[in-house]
């Protein structure tokens, strides 16, 4: 969630205040001794096109300069963790605040952890390919060269962690309650461009995505639970997540506007050492609620999805790592039938391999990497070429680029080619 710059103090003090009332024995004052140390970087980011696009306003896909302050406080029975992001955005023209953690983290008992608050919720096994995280991402971010962590999108989240022994097995129970649904931050046109099925091509600026947010409602609440269990270096893990598709990949007629249809997801992982690396394997079932016989083609379908994946360091400084991922579409025939003739029909299988190749030099102060989207049944892929080099111990440089190819301007990546940008990033940390 985003609010001006003059908002920025509000959510901090409210829980710097309640962190000093609740813990009595503390007789100084977070503004006095106490005051915990100040961490984050100034970093200023710029990101053009690398060609016209005439659905957008700018040339320029992202330019801005961003401060993070991030501070940390122990105390005897809980700590308290904030990171706030106050932004100055050239391509919109306006300042923001994005507070990305605002949470206490308290072990009332040796087999209970939780985390109450504002965070940055993650769980599977794939490298930038999610079947049961659905916790919210922001993709925007990820497509015009904003660092990796802003991949991952903050939620306003209880977590709560339980160490039972059952059987004689240590089993972690992991629960994630979101009171209100928090969807990703995807492409709505507004800097990147889309293909819209409504208009039957691309859209942008002129032409965004307009959306309906499920009420917020205890109904309407997120749940998410993992349990998981090491066997002699075997990790495995079992998932189940009751809410929402995290994207509007549903349409009203009535209001014309995109919804969030209803989904349970119930999966699996699996990931050991193998062959001198690490092998993954992870699977789901994406159940759509709104669409259980797939014959309406307005809701998504249910689906079977599924990754492996293998990493493992080819010499000194240099990795490489694998996947292949898959998504079958249950009830195709039913999906086909609906679908009228002249419609684009999405695929009954749809594949993806990607390849992630890093390299260090220079004693680790250089790196170099590429990660590579590439499906060969939709015949479009993504390129991410990136360089980074720490300038020194405060300084670092990054540059790269976002590079879409496709045949079809109505599949995943192809109809993001007109995007295809460069970027680069200094960063000063403290």
């Amino acid at each position: 969630m985003k609010s001006k710059t003059s908002l920025v103090v509000v959510p901090l003090m409210l829980v710097l205040q309640s962190a000093v009332i609740a813990e009595e024995e503390v007789k100084q004052s977070w503004f006095g001794d106490v005051i915990p140390p100040v961490h984050g970087f100034l970093e200023y980011g710029h990101g053009i096109r690398t060609q016209s696009d005439d659905r957008q306003k700018h040339g320029t896909i992202y330019h801005e300069t961003r401060l993070q302050l991030e501070m940390f406080k122990r105390f005897s029975a809980f700590d308290i963790q904030l990171k706030n992001d106050i932004t100055y955005d050239a391509w919109k023209g306006t300042a923001e605040y994005d507070l990305r953690e605002a949470y206490s983290a308290m072990y009332p008992l040796d087999w209970l952890d939780m985390k109450v608050g504002r965070q940055i919720l993650t769980w599977g096994t794939g490298d930038f390919v999610f079947i049961n995280d659905l916790f919210p991402k922001d993709w925007q971010s990820f497509f015009i060269g904003r660092d990796d962590e802003y991949l991952k999108a903050p939620s306003d989240a209880v977590r709560t962690i339980f160490y039972p022994v059952v059987f004689d097995q240590d089993v972690t129970v992991d629960f994630v309650w979101m009171p209100y649904f928090q969807h990703d931050r995807f492409v709505t046109g507004e800097r990147i461009s889309y293909y819209n099925t409504l208009l039957d091509d691309k859209a942008g600026f002129k032409n965004q995505v307009h959306y309906e947010e499920p009420d917020r409602t205890f109904e309407n609440s997120v749940f998410a639970l993992r349990l998981s269990k090491n066997f002699s270096g075997t990790e495995t893990a079992l998932y189940f997540y009751k809410g929402f598709y995290p994207r509007p990949l549903g349409f009203d007629m009535e209001a014309w506007r995109s919804v969030f249809p209803e989904l349970n997801v119930y999966g699996g992982s699996i990931r050991r050492s193998v062959l001198g690396g690490i092998g993954n394997v992870e699977v789901g079932y994406y159940d759509s609620q709104d669409d259980a016989h797939g014959d309406d083609p307005l809701i998504e379908n249910s689906a079977f999805k599924g990754v492996v994946g293998y990493t493992r360091e080819l010499k000194r400084d240099l990795s490489l790592g694998l996947q292949y991922y898959w998504e079958y579409m249950s009830d195709y025939d039913d999906y086909r039938s609906a679908v009228a003739v002249h419609e684009t029909r999405a695929d009954e299988l749809r594949q993806l391999a990607t390849v992630r190749l890093t390299q260090l030099m220079m004693m680790q102060t250089l790196k170099v990497s590429l990660f590579t989207f590439y499906s060969p049944t939709d015949e479009d892929a993504y390129l991410r070429p990136s360089v980074s080099y720490k300038w020194s111990d405060n300084v670092e440089l990054y540059a790269g680029g976002n590079v879409f190819l496709g045949r079809e301007e109505h599949t995943f990546f192809g109809q993001l080619e007109d995007n295809t940008n460069m970027f680069f990033r200094i960063r000063y940390s403290f």
